[in-house]
């Protein structure tokens, strides 16, 4: 029976795609079906989804658009597909991309297996020192913008599948449907919130302005983050060159500069005199701009450096706001660790690889939430915060490892008072030998 279907997929890419999507999780699509959900009947399911794709029936469900608040204000419009469908796609995401991975440019790191965001900054700070220059590019709508047209070409390039080929224009084309229930056509773009759309993107742009930059500008070093992209350039004009000529080649792709957005920098230091009106910009969450440094132990200077952004950390303060945490007086401080220790460690995991102290002020407003909690849970601390400071130094030099960002502290040797131990207490122990009696 199998051998008489027309595309020859084997059922083993489906399971795979399967467990990737579920390691991913994600919202649920216009059915409403959940990935426990999908998985409470696995086998049917999985089935059906390869007997649809093997035979040529497989056609894509609407995507739910959902609105976002975009950080600058505004909002972003995500398209989320259903469970099969988001499977469907990474079946052919992992088939194209092992084409298209060695072909990417070595600049082009968003979305790709053994590439991160961390790398693309650290990378800018090194060529932000050699070069005095950044254009700073910022592109409108792009997963909106993307002609389909100009896509299924660079697809056509690289791949002769004729399911993949089929599969991919009708994801392309798939509608939107809007929170109201809603249905409207879609004539271009690639949703976000597809598990492909991220590959299409990259290809698109690989051929929009990699090749191009490779071709036409090969002197002219830059990063780019799937449509984050910043160029370095040895002179102002260079930059004013580029932003020009990239105008007229956006145009010609179907894609346009923000003009508001898109901006020169000057990347001032120490050895860089002058003025210019641009002294920073910010990529992939962290500020460029001057900030003081010290050198080899005792010279302060000014350096270009990167650090977290401020929107980034007003996004953090905003969260540990909204923890509420000196109200969970029911729970021992190793409960408050668990609980939140989570979202610390990815804060510093990401933030806390450049500038870290500029990271380490706005963490510190947790011990500030933990100084009330404990003013609140102990007798012997209420109205007493001066004393609920000691007792928290206690407890930190006591169990360093306790909280997220004491770790960090630690490591960027900067944490007043504390010490490293070779055995660190339970918390609770440490907890009672600081309060004495009461715990």
């Amino acid at each position: 029976m199998d051998k008489a279907k027309p595309f020859d997929i084997p059922k083993r890419e489906i399971w795979d795609a399967f467990k990737k999507v579920k390691a991913n999780q994600g919202a649920a699509g216009v059915d409403g079906q959940t990935i426990e959900e999908f998985e409470a009947d696995l086998a049917s399911g999985l089935y059906k989804l390869w007997n649809r794709m093997s035979s040529g029936s497989y056609h894509p469900s609407p995507v739910r658009r959902v609105m976002i608040p975009k950080s600058g204000g505004g909002e972003r419009p995500l398209g989320i597909p259903t469970v099969a469908d988001r499977i469907a796609q990474e079946v052919v995401k992992r088939r194209l991309e092992r084409v298209l991975e060695p072909i990417f440019h070595d600049d082009s790191y968003g979305y790709r297996p053994g590439r991160s965001a961390i790398d693309a900054v650290r990378k800018a700070r090194q060529r932000c020192w050699r070069s005095d220059w950044v254009l700073d590019i910022d592109l409108k709508s792009f997963f909106d913008s993307i002609d389909w047209s100009l896509l299924l070409k660079a697809v056509r390039k690289h791949t002769d599948c004729p399911w993949e080929l089929l599969y991919i224009e009708r994801w392309l084309e798939a509608p939107a449907r809007l929170e109201d229930g809603s249905i409207v056509p879609r004539t271009a773009g690639t949703p976000q919130g597809g598990v492909i759309s991220p590959l299409l993107a990259n290809l698109f742009l690989h051929y929009a302005f990699d090749t191009w930059m490779a071709r036409h500008h090969p002197a002219i070093l830059f990063e780019r983050y799937a449509d984050d992209i910043i160029c370095h350039c040895r002179s102002e004009a260079d930059a004013r060159a580029l932003w020009t000529a990239l105008e007229a080649r956006f145009t010609a792709c179907g894609l346009v500069l923000h003009p508001q957005k898109t901006k020169i920098v000057y990347c001032k230091d120490k050895n860089r005199r002058g003025s210019f009106p641009d002294h920073s910009f910010t990529f992939l969450g962290y500020t460029f701009q001057p900030r003081r440094t010290i050198w080899h132990g005792r010279l302060t200077v000014d350096s270009f450096l990167p650090a977290v952004s401020s929107k980034a950390l007003k996004a953090i303060g905003t969260t540990i706001r909204q923890w509420r945490m000196h109200h969970w007086t029911d729970q021992d401080l190793s409960d408050l660790a668990t609980k939140y220790n989570t979202y610390v460690r990815g804060w510093i995991n990401y933030y806390g690889h450049f500038y870290g102290s500029r990271l380490s002020q706005a963490l510190r407003s947790i011990d500030a939430y933990l100084v009330r909690w404990a003013c609140r849970k102990y007798r012997r601390l209420r109205r007493k915060p001066r004393m609920a400071r000691a007792w928290l130094a206690r407890v930190q030099r006591a169990d360093p490892a306790l909280f997220a960002h004491w770790c960090f502290e630690h490591v960027r040797g900067r944490t007043s008072g504390a010490v490293f131990v070779s055995r660190v207490p339970p918390v609770q122990t440490a907890v009672r030998n600081c309060m004495g009696d009461e715990g």
